[in-house]
Order: structure tokens, then C-alpha cells, then sequence
């Protein structure tokens, strides 16, 4: 019959070993970091910057990984989340600013076109005239010494 030993010392020993190198090999093996949340991304933007900064530097590895597939989904739900009337106040700021500007630009104009219609006698440049000789007249009649 067989004994209660059937393994020798040195089997043990090396099953121990082999165990042994298997579990620091892979416990010195490198963490999987976790595919970062949609939630994550939309709460904290520089992270959010940074990971699609990653995709598009290599877009081919990013289409499946799910980091950029999370990010992309941020972004659309981060633009979605748009309110109504803070665009509506930033459009009417807008307006607001252009009609300042329509208002000034026009008023610089009429000026420019008002000075360019009043003329000033003492400030217009000299012409030099070519003065020419007088026609000799006759003399006017006077009146002589003899009646009519």
C-alpha cells in the first residue's frame, strides 16, 4: 500500500518555490488603473483635458479604449448642459455691445463727413494766381467848357 508521504521533500520545496515566484511575479505586476468615470470627467475638467489631449495624440489606439469613449461622452453631456438663460444673456450682451459700437463707428462718420463739408476761409491752401494785364479803357467822358 502506499505511505501518507507520497511526495518527497524536494517536490514540496519546489511546488513552495514555483508558488512563491508565481505570487511576486504577480504581485509586482502593475496595477490595472480603472477606466475613469463619466461622472469623474465631468467634474473635473483638467482630467478631462488630459485624457482627450492622450486620444487624439493617438486616435487609432483611443477608438476602443474606454477612457476616450468616456470622455467623448462628458464632452457631449458637458455641451448639453448649456443653460438656456445664461446663452440668452450672453446674446443680448452681445447685441447690446454691437449696436454700442454701430452707434460710435456712425457718429465718427457724420463727424468725419461734417468737417470734410464745412470749409474754413483761413485755413485753405494758397493758390498761386496768374494776374492778367488790364485792358485799357477809354477814358470817361468829362465835361467841357461848351454848352449844349
Amino acid at each position: 500500500m502506499g505511505s501518507f508521504m507520497a511526495m518527497s521533500f524536494k517536490t514540496m520545496v519546489a511546488c513552495g518555490c514555483v508558488a512563491a515566484i508565481a505570487l511576486a511575479t504577480l504581485a509586482c505586476s502593475p496595477r490595472r488603473i480603472p477606466a475613469v468615470t463619466i461622472a469623474g470627467l465631468m467634474e473635473d475638467r483638467v482630467a478631462l483635458d488630459g485624457v482627450l489631449m492622450k486620444c487624439n495624440r493617438d486616435p487609432l489606439k483611443a477608438r476602443g479604449d474606454s477612457d476616450c469613449v468616456n470622455a467623448r461622452i462628458a464632452i457631449e453631456r458637458l455641451a448639453a448642459q448649456v443653460d438656456p438663460a445664461v446663452d440668452a444673456k450672453r446674446l443680448e450682451d452681445f447685441e447690446r455691445r454691437r449696436e454700442q459700437l454701430r452707434l460710435s463707428e456712425e457718429r465718427k462718420r457724420r463727424q468725419e463727413q461734417e468737417s470734410k463739408a464745412n470749409v474754413d476761409a483761413y485755413h485753405l491752401p494758397v493758390i498761386p494766381v496768374e494776374s492778367t494785364p488790364l485792358a485799357k479803357e477809354a477814358p470817361p467822358p468829362t465835361v467841357s467848357g461848351t454848352n449844349p
